[in-house]
């Protein structure tokens, strides 16, 4: 009786079979079969890395944190130019620290001495203005209350109340918001604040005035003390650290 012949697959000669099971040849081993787990070429002809070899995740070019203009390498925010802390013209290299139009010095900073401080006889023109303002609705009531009639004074009252009106409005209320009286609207003046280069605001506008008491002081020195002051202020000007600029 002859041998049996066992099927293909159980023979001793089938289990030394090269890229079997447990055998060389196997997995990613010598002698593997081509195109078998790990080096069967992707779709479109490209060769797809087998499984555990190189060039897979965080190693593939191009992928995560490699790629040139990906995460962590693209140059961002903080290295593109004209952007946050570095561009010209910015926060503290020439907007703020160089804005001086106002003030005329160009790269002088607040609280510098402007380049552009008015002349005295302009200060002094700006304020004969304001006065006329004032003093026309004044001189209409006293005409008016040299009558000696009561119902004329009650008139002549009126007028004074409009004079002081108009004092308060044009010398508080506009030029502590708007930086200008109608006389320095006209002179083209304003004034400002030394520290910020903004108009000063009503509150501080109506304490100025105050101060100008003591410009009057020693027959008016401290209206004309601009005209040698380096900074061109008057006692007011000084206390209240305000400048007068020509526009």
């Amino acid at each position: 009786m002859s041998t049996p012949t066992p099927p293909p697959g159980y023979g001793p000669q089938d289990a030394q079979q090269p890229g079997q099971y447990g055998q060389p040849g196997q997995y990613g081993q010598p002698g593997q079969q081509p195109g078998q787990y790990g080096q069967q070429p992707g779709y479109g002809g490209q060769q797809q890395p087998g499984y555990g070899q190189p060039a897979q995740y965080g190693q593939q070019p191009g992928q995560y944190g490699q790629q040139p203009g990906q995460y962590g390498q693209q140059p961002g925010y903080p290295q593109q130019p004209g952007q946050y802390g570095q561009h010209a013209g910015q926060y503290g290299q020439g907007q703020y620290a160089t804005a001086y139009g106002q003030y005329g010095q160009p790269g002088g900073g607040f609280g510098a001495v402007p380049a552009n401080l008015a002349a005295w006889p302009s200060r002094v023109g700006g304020t004969l203005v304001d006065g006329l303002i004032i003093a026309v609705p004044y001189g209409i009531g006293s005409a008016i209350a040299s009558g000696n009639n009561s119902a004329l004074s009650i008139i002549a009252l009126l007028f004074y109340l409009v004079g002081i009106g108009l004092g308060i409005w044009n010398i508080v209320i506009r030029q502590g918001s708007t930086g200008q009286t109608i006389g320095k609207q006209v002179l083209g003046l304003k004034l400002i604040g030394a520290d910020t280069g903004q108009p000063v605001g009503p509150g501080k506008a109506f304490l100025r005035q105050l101060t100008h008491i003591l410009d009057s002081f020693a027959c008016y020195v401290g209206y004309l003390w601009p005209l040698w002051d380096e900074k061109r202020q008057t006692f007011a000007d000084k206390i209240n650290n305000t400048y007068v600029i020509k526009l």
